[in-house]
């Protein structure tokens, strides 16, 4: 019997210590904690996926809480039954008592289990679409604040008439142009197209 710890967070700026310590707390070795730094909107995640292909029967999936597994209400579920029912492996939630199958696999402890994990399931998937919808608000709330988003448009340096028509005439090529004008190739070309038109 192997047991295996999983942490995740969404983003690469976020911070994995508190699940970590938890799983190591729980006394898994390090070497068997797989992380993930992905959305939980779905499960094609590659630490996920490699330790679900290493769990066997008997094994131990250990997470701390359960939105740190999923945020998509079907895809816990369905990930839930293919851990429990296929793989014939138990799941521990730390921050959650009523979610571990290692204990009452009889069926009053199954079916309290399975309620709680769909009313669970249930909460994260609401939370993760408060979030989507904030992020919404806030972005429209910039918006109308007159917040610009993504890369400013490069400026074009002042001598570029001068080294457009030298590219115009077959003087140098546009490789060269952007050479000088110190942009990329692709960025010369689309300046100078825009000039055509």
């Amino acid at each position: 019997m192997n047991v295996y710890g999983y942490a995740r967070v969404s983003s690469k700026d976020q911070n994995l210590a508190r699940q970590v310590d938890a799983l190591k707390n729980f006394g898994i070795d390090p070497k068997k904690i797989f992380v993930d730094r992905l959305s939980g909107s779905d499960f094609n995640r590659p630490q996920y996926r490699k330790l679900l292909h290493r769990l066997k029967s008997e094994d131990i999936f250990v997470v701390a809480s359960l939105d740190r597994f999923g945020r998509n209400y079907n895809e816990i579920l369905e990930q839930w039954r293919i851990i429990t029912k296929e793989k014939q492996a138990s799941i521990v939630v730390l921050d959650m008592p009523l979610l571990d199958t290692r204990n009452g696999k009889d069926f009053v402890g199954t079916l309290i289990a399975d309620l709680s994990l769909q009313i669970m399931s249930a909460f994260a998937q609401i939370e993760r679409d408060f979030i989507r919808q904030r992020q919404a608000e806030g972005i429209a709330a910039a918006k109308a604040r007159g917040v610009k988003f993504g890369r400013q448009p490069l400026l074009r340096p002042e001598n570029f008439p001068e080294v457009r028509d030298e590219w115009l005439t077959g003087k140098i090529s546009a490789r060269k142009a952007a050479k000088l004008l110190g942009v990329t190739h692709q960025t010369f070309l689309k300046w100078a197209r825009a000039d055509k038109n």
